[in-house]
């Protein structure tokens, strides 16, 4: 039998997706499949997006003789984790390499996290709009994401009473993402010191996702590792972002909690020991090189970002959302249609690929999410294909 007998087999049920493609992905996929030349506003991979990467600075670091020997450690090689620290500590805090915890990746971090604080049926508040892996990776690990509403009113904010009665007997943990993508905005310290009132009140972990802490595009937000910590609060970065090396998998979580939690944390890390050696070996030299390909992908950002605004001052249809940080910007647009409709309609007419705001969870129609990494000419030409789009109608 060709299939392995597969067909009609009981699978889990964590694992029964809907793995229909939309008809806009599904255009997406033919387009690129011929060659077609489109405007990607939905870039994500800063090794696809023109940056200047230095193979020499990269790739040497994986020639360090130490990866030679296996020195299994749950927490990761205290080399790495000490990187990690001086990391923190650019960011004003003061983190001992016993706190961390490296991964191989922020989904593992995450994937960790939902093991230590969570039975199968529990539950765990994140914010909306927000990115939609994360339903996979609770799903994955028997755990119910149950959203609490953002809302925009001159900035993003947070409905701390919405966010209350949202709490149940099942809640175990509130998860930040810090600044949160796609809407880019930081949470506030008044917002911190609520929820932490409200995780003490509760008895519930605290879990701040900050992998766009470093791409503030005016003042940077502080990172949830300084100041004090009265509930278990765990900080969860990675290479992807900081240095923009998605393809080295190499992530952290910095553990603000008593001695029980690390103990269990580091149980459930040596059990896996999945980051390699050459990985961890390389992490220092990554870290201190950051600021090349940092400074890079500032200058896109804002370069955009500015273009961005130029072109919609010319019209009155298309505006954009205050944004503080990240590699989005979300358009508010006529709601004449349903987004995917708007979005399948830009691709095949303008040959402008962006994502409808429904993939990140925004209530109601008329919200587009486009990025900021794309190389500026194409991001200039997408954007004035979005406002002729509506402006033409």
């Amino acid at each position: 039998m060709k299939d392995g007998g597969s067909r009609g087999y009981p699978w889990s049920a964590r694992t029964q997706w809907d793995l229909t493609e939309t008809p806009w992905a599904q255009q997406l996929a033919r387009l690129r499949a011929v060659g077609a030349k489109l405007c990607d506003l939905t870039a994500s991979n800063p090794t696809r997006c023109g940056f200047t990467y230095d193979a020499r600075s990269i790739l040497g670091p994986l020639s360090d003789p130490r990866a030679l020997q296996y020195e299994p450690d749950p927490r990761g090689l205290r080399p790495a984790r000490e990187a990690v620290c001086r990391y923190y500590l650019d960011h004003g805090a003061a983190v001992d390499p016993e706190q961390i915890f490296l991964t191989t990746g922020t989904s593992e971090a995450y994937s960790f996290l939902f093991r230590l604080l969570c039975d199968p049926g529990d539950e765990v508040l994140i914010g909306q709009p927000g990115y939609p892996l994360f339903g996979f990776l609770a799903r994955l690990d028997d755990v119910g994401l149950v959203p609490y509403e953002l809302f925009y009113d001159h900035g993003w904010h947070l409905d701390l009473e919405a966010l209350r009665r949202r709490v149940t007997p099942r809640t175990r943990a509130i998860m930040i993402v810090h600044p949160n993508n796609p809407t880019g905005h930081f949470t506030q310290r008044g917002e911190r010191a609520a929820i932490e009132a409200l995780c003490r009140e509760r008895r519930l972990a605290l879990i701040v996702d900050e992998v766009f802490l470093d791409y503030s595009l005016d003042q940077g937000g502080e990172s949830f590792a300084t100041g004090s910590h009265s509930v278990p609060t765990f900080v969860l970065s990675g290479l992807s972002k900081v240095a923009a090396l998605p393809q080295m998998k190499a992530a952290w979580i910095a553990c603000f909690a008593e001695g029980e939690a690390q103990q269990r944390l580091e149980v459930i890390s040596d059990t896996f020991l999945s980051l390699s050696a050459p990985i961890q070996c390389a992490l220092p030299a990554w870290l201190s090189q950051r600021a090349a390909l940092q400074g890079q992908i500032r200058d896109r950002l804002k370069g955009n970002l500015d273009s961005l605004d130029a072109i919609l001052q010319r019209q009155k249809l298309v505006t954009r959302l205050a944004v503080e940080a990240g590699w989005y910007a979300v358009l508010r647009v006529p709601g004449l249609q349903s987004e995917e409709e708007m979005a399948l309609a830009l691709l095949l007419e303008r040959r402008v690929a962006v994502h409808p705001g429904g993939f990140f969870g925004f209530s109601g129609q008329g919200w587009l999410v486009v990025s900021l990494l794309a190389p500026l000419e194409e991001f200039r030409e997408g954007v004035e294909g979005i406002c002729k789009q509506f402006n033409d109608h």
